[in-house]
């Protein structure tokens, strides 16, 4: 068996020699493809491996077709839109993610934009506290649990909205369960997002939630910029001056908005949420045992793809 890690944005080297201990010692042939520039070098990486790692690189049905061995591929991360599942499931390829890893990396980021934006993105000028907010977190996940966790520390109020956990789960954790998604940005200071770039969820936050919002009320985005629909979010901005977005990350004609509305919003140059040595190290060597395990055992517990 061969397992390559391709990655456009390596892997920490800590990291890349955990992966390869792991591998090595299952029996199996390691390789790596980091920092490549072009499509047709990964393209030509994957024609004989058998297990594929990646962080946000793309596998598109053109990779999967080009992967004549290909049996798994494992996105070291939550988020797995990266992924072509259609074209995998077509060639009968697993296709996994590795939740939990990135959680805490992501979640303090969430809290560092809530201050950064609520001290004016550390600009001169008065600024509020997080004490005694309300903080909406849509979607209870890994993430979001962790958001509300740390958010406590600062005594801040936590609701959150996610019709797949039950209310008493919630509830028995101290939060205040939102009826429905309108309910939730109608009581939130701060509004943090953890859903996955669905076709359910893309371009779905919009008018007609971010207008609801409290006065000087703030959407955080650690999630996927999909999911924000920006012709409704300027002209929310527009409508509503006390009104702040911070996202991670910056969309495509982020610079003019940013010209367009200053520090009210801001958004980090590349992905930032997973950009942490411990995520490095746990997120890859998560993937790495995820293979391993599905050779020797058949263990799908992490497949996203069926």
């Amino acid at each position: 068996m061969k397992v390559l890690v391709a990655t456009e944005k390596p892997f920490s080297k800590v990291a890349v020699d955990g992966i390869r201990k792991i591998v090595e010692g299952a029996g199996y042939e390691f390789a790596t493809l980091e920092k490549y520039t072009s499509p047709e070098e990964l393209l030509a990486a994957v024609a004989d491996v058998d297990a594929l790692i990646v962080r946000s690189d793309k596998v598109t049905a053109e990779v999967v077709e080009a992967a004549k061995n290909l049996k798994i591929v494992v996105r070291a991360g939550a988020g797995f839109d990266n992924l072509d599942l259609a074209a995998c499931t077509a060639k009968g390829i697993v296709a996994m993610n590795t939740p939990g890893q990135n959680s805490n990396a992501v979640a303090e980021l969430a809290l560092c934009f809530m201050i950064y934006m609520s001290r004016n993105q550390l600009t001169a000028g008065t600024g509020s506290e997080l004490k005694g907010k309300t903080l909406g977190i849509q979607a209870y996940g890994n993430v979001g649990r962790l958001v509300a966790e740390h958010a406590r520390g600062f005594g801040m109020n936590i609701m959150a909205f996610d019709p797949f956990v039950p209310a008493e789960a919630m509830e028995k954790e101290g939060v205040i369960v939102a009826k429905t998604l309108e309910d939730l940005y109608e009581n939130s200071h701060f509004v943090s997002l953890h859903i996955p770039a669905t076709e359910q969820t893309k371009n779905s936050i919009g008018y007609n939630l971010l207008s609801r919002m409290p006065k000087g009320g703030c959407l955080v985005n650690t999630a996927r910029k999909e999911v924000i629909n920006e012709e409704e979010l300027i002209k929310v901005l527009r409508e509503r001056e006390d009104l702040k977005y911070i996202t991670d990350v910056a969309t495509a004609n982020h610079a003019a908005i940013a010209e367009e509305f200053g520090k009210r919003v801001y958004g980090t140059p590349k992905k930032m949420g997973a950009e942490t040595a411990e995520a490095n190290v746990n997120a890859g060597l998560a993937a790495a045992n995820q293979i391993v395990d599905f050779f020797t055992t058949g263990n799908k517990r992490f497949q996203v793809n069926k």
